[in-house]
């Protein structure tokens, strides 16, 4: 359904099942798209699809927030809408925007027609720019929503999204009100880099993503890089955790665990890797797969003992 069909349309739909049936649903749909979850990521995404609430998902970058919200999307057959935000992101990016150019080549053709028909033809569907939310609630299908980082964008959006995600509605002043016939599941994500206002958490549940614990990270690693013999991952995920307690700018992500698997997998090809012993000077030589800094490369080469090589 377009955005003009929905003006003045109905309210959300009553007869829209929730996409899940249990908490054990959840967990085990988001682990057939290689997502493991936990107990808790597991029951508030469940509550998150069953109380039609916004999801707010906090944590270090890198844990996995925003892949949770992909794998929801692929867990049930829905179309991710992702609206990355970004310090200065205005309304016109998140919501919408008029097509002024194509506005000012219709107003040349019409001549000299009268100004309230040309008015109405101008601010019409065919010259609407949806973005991100306005596609979203616009939409009929399942729909997954990610706004992702918010805690990158200005104070004045969280108030637009507190008007957005509490009436699930979007007020065109040209053309109407465009309000949801099918709510989508909303996750907004932040890696804590400011506080949000409580009048956005009270519109959420809320999901803290911490780094996963050794056992759980070597799960994640067999899933993705099944190919890694076990006492390999093992020690893999002892050298990330490690790293991960030192004093530097950037923790490696779990997708940085998995890339250095991938790297040391494809360094070690013919070897005998089935101790899980990993040269130092194959640990030294691949660091920046996982760390990013060179500072952080400095520190890590001294707190391991590994020299600099």
């Amino acid at each position: 359904m377009s955005a003009a069909e929905n003006l003045g349309g109905p309210v959300v739909r009553d007869d829209v099942r929730p996409a899940f049936t249990g908490v054990d649903d959840v967990r085990s749909r988001l682990k057939q798209t290689g997502y493991l979850a936990d107990d808790a990521t597991s029951t508030t995404a469940f509550l998150a699809d069953r109380l039609g609430k916004p999801l707010l998902v906090e944590g270090p970058a890198g844990v996995g927030k925003t892949e949770l919200a992909r794998a929801l999307a692929q867990a049930t057959g829905s179309e991710l809408v992702r609206l990355q935000c970004y310090e200065g992101i205005d309304e016109a990016r998140a919501l919408y925007e008029w097509n002024h150019a194509k506005q000012i080549l219709a107003i040349q053709a019409a001549g000299h027609r009268d100004w309230d028909a040309t008015k109405g033809d101008i601010f019409s569907e065919e010259f609407l720019l949806a973005r991100p939310l306005l596609t979203a609630i616009s939409r009929t299908e399942p729909t997954v929503l990610l706004i992702d980082e918010i805690d990158k964008a200005d104070v004045d959006i969280e108030g637009l999204l507190l008007e957005v995600l509490s009436d699930f509605a979007i007020t065109i002043p040209e053309m109407g009100t465009v309000t949801a016939v099918r709510r989508p599941i909303v996750l907004l994500t932040s890696n804590a880099n400011r506080e949000l206002s409580e009048a956005l958490k009270r519109r959420c549940l809320y999901l803290y993503i911490d780094f996963p614990d050794a056992q759980l990270e070597r799960e994640i690693l067999a899933s993705r890089v099944p190919e890694l013999p076990a006492r390999l991952a093992e020690e893999i995920v002892r050298i990330v955790g490690v790293l991960r307690t030192l004093d530097i700018k950037k923790k490696p992500s779990v997708a940085e665990t998995i890339d250095w698997g991938n790297t040391l997998l494809a360094m070690t090809a013919g070897a005998d890797v089935a101790s899980g012993r990993i040269d130092d000077s194959l640990v030294a030589r691949t660091l920046g797969v996982v760390l990013k800094h060179r500072p952080d490369v400095k520190t890590a080469l001294r707190e391991l003992k590994l020299g600099d090589r």
